[in-house]
């Protein structure tokens, strides 16, 4: 099967580990990178044996059919349109955008020029919930009947060197880091019918504690914790809650709760993980061998599974939709937070088809 050349835009932090899945994975060929910092560019082009363009010459090369888009999130729909303008499939880091309109346009426009557009995470597609996908499917808790997700800490500015952006509108915790917690659920459990929230900002400002930048202030611009109830098309209901403003916690990352036992779910973040299962006949809970690969940390697995659907002409599983309606899900959160009432969604998706459990290493069968 002919490999499938991939450009990357923006060549910051998360960067390395989506360069390394062209050695990784069989069908990727990543052959340039931009970055508005065109030294930045050159760095990572040396580093992973690269060609470094601009992001003009990039769009305009006309071998590159994928170009992954790991920009900051108020970039993300500029540069997803872009890409779609060039006639190229776009695959980015999540969210798929700041703004729920942003959003509609690029999967208009996706759909107007017949391409694909998808995006992170694709943790989903790991061999710890994809183990869990399983078990569901299998039987093994019966029918769904709730589900638990938890992400709480103090923030980002004890270790991130620059965590401003992560309080502008569109990151904080619901929107930085609930994208892999959503989404783990939707491919759990399928799509979300109904969510009501509540929200608030609990400091004004934050204060650096990272030595690289100690001591400089961050104005906060978004909500810090978020607690929300999300109703599923297939009735189970969840409990989601997101913060910057827990010390400490030994909640469990996500649990699913069903008429003949609890499955706990490794954290979505990571691909693979510990996954247990308790049933309404045991006693306590049994750890299951994880029955898929990919537990490495495989960031890029979403674009290898991008390009296999486009050679084989099926739907890919990271795909623009799925993006859209857990970008969606957020905003309903916090719109239900503000107006005081449930909050309707108008997106749907499919639940993701699972993967085989008889995968090779690097690559998919089709």
């Amino acid at each position: 099967m002919d490999k499938v050349k991939v450009g990357i835009i923006g060549c910051g932090t998360i960067s390395p580990i989506y360069f390394e899945a062209g050695q990784k994975f069989d069908i990727l060929d990543i052959v340039a990178c931009a970055d508005l910092d065109f030294a930045r560019a050159q760095e990572r082009a040396e580093q992973y044996g690269v060609k470094a363009c601009t992001v003009d010459e990039l769009l305009a090369d006309k071998e590159i059919e994928i170009v992954i888009n790991l920009t900051i999130p108020k970039a993300h729909a500029d540069i997803h349109q872009k890409v779609l303008q060039a006639g190229k499939h776009s695959y980015g880091e999540k969210p798929l955008a700041v703004s729920l309109e942003d959003g509609r346009k690029v999967l208009s426009l996706a759909k107007e020029k017949q391409l694909r557009v998808g995006g992170a995470p694709d943790t989903f597609l790991g061999g710890g919930i994809q183990t869990a996908r399983k078990l569901i499917d299998d039987g093994w808790i019966g029918s769904p009947v709730g589900a638990t997700a938890f992400l709480v800490s103090p923030g980002p500015e004890s270790w991130h060197p620059n965590p401003g952006f992560l309080y502008e509108e569109g990151a904080g915790p619901l929107f930085d880091m609930g994208p892999y917690y959503l989404t783990a659920l939707v491919n759990l459990l399928g799509p979300i019918h109904r969510v009501t929230g509540s929200a608030r900002i609990t400091r004004p400002e934050r204060i650096v504690t990272n030595p690289a930048n100690y001591g400089a202030k961050i104005p906060v611009e978004t909500p810090t914790h978020i607690a929300g109830v999300l109703d599923f098309e297939s009735g189970a209901v969840g409990t989601l809650i997101t913060s910057f403003d827990v010390w400490g916690s030994e909640l469990p990352n996500i649990e699913i709760y069903g008429t003949l036992g609890t499955l706990s779910v490794p954290h979505p973040n990571f691909f693979g993980g510990s996954v247990k299962v308790k049933r309404y006949n045991q006693s306590e809970f049994m750890e299951v061998p994880l029955t898929h690969g990919f537990t490495e940390n495989s960031r890029g697995l979403g674009v290898m599974d991008m390009a296999y659907a486009i050679r084989n002409g099926r739907p890919h599983r990271a795909n623009g939709e799925l993006c859209y309606h857990v970008l969606e899900t957020m905003h309903g959160l916090l719109h239900a937070s503000r107006e005081g009432k449930h909050y309707l969604l108008e997106s749907t998706c499919e639940q993701p088809e699972a993967l085989p459990t008889d995968l090779p290493a690097h690559a998919l069968n089709g």
